[in-house]
């Protein structure tokens, strides 16, 4: 009797879709006070002492603020950066200054021809604002 070959399966990657992405704080009104009135995010809800919900003004995505459980500290943020792109990257920073939010590294063009600025938000977590245009979506040049 033939023996029947085995069908090879190749694994297929489920088509995802990125929905948010959650960043614990120590207190919500500092944070929605960043992310909304600072960088323009749209608040889609508030949960007061526990949660809000955020959507970038833009564009389809989402950030969850969540408050730290009482009594647990904050996870820490080693190897987490927050990256926001905007066309007004210098204008965005000033008014950023003048708010009174620190910008660790002002706007300059990167080895890799985008454009960054770096800052910290009220919990410490690393955001970059930067603007890389049609750049995005192609291949790294390093200069």
């Amino acid at each position: 009797m033939p023996q029947k070959k085995k069908q090879s399966r190749k694994a297929v990657a489920p088509a995802l879709a990125f929905n948010h992405a959650m960043i614990y704080v120590r207190e919500l009104a500092p944070a929605l006070h960043f992310y909304a009135d600072l960088l323009g995010f749209k608040v889609i809800e508030v949960y007061p002492q526990a949660y809000a919900r955020l959507q970038s003004a833009p564009g389809q995505g989402t950030l969850a603020l969540h408050i730290i459980e009482p009594g647990k500290t904050m996870p820490p943020g080693d190897g987490i950066r927050l990256y926001f792109e905007t066309r007004d990257l210098e204008k965005v920073c000033k008014n950023l200054e003048a708010a009174g939010t620190a910008i660790k590294q002002p706007p300059k063009i990167m080895p890799w021809g985008w454009k960054h600025a770096y800052l910290d938000d009220p919990d410490g977590h690393e955001v970059s604002l930067y603007w890389a245009g049609r750049k995005r979506m192609q291949k790294t040049v390093m200069r």
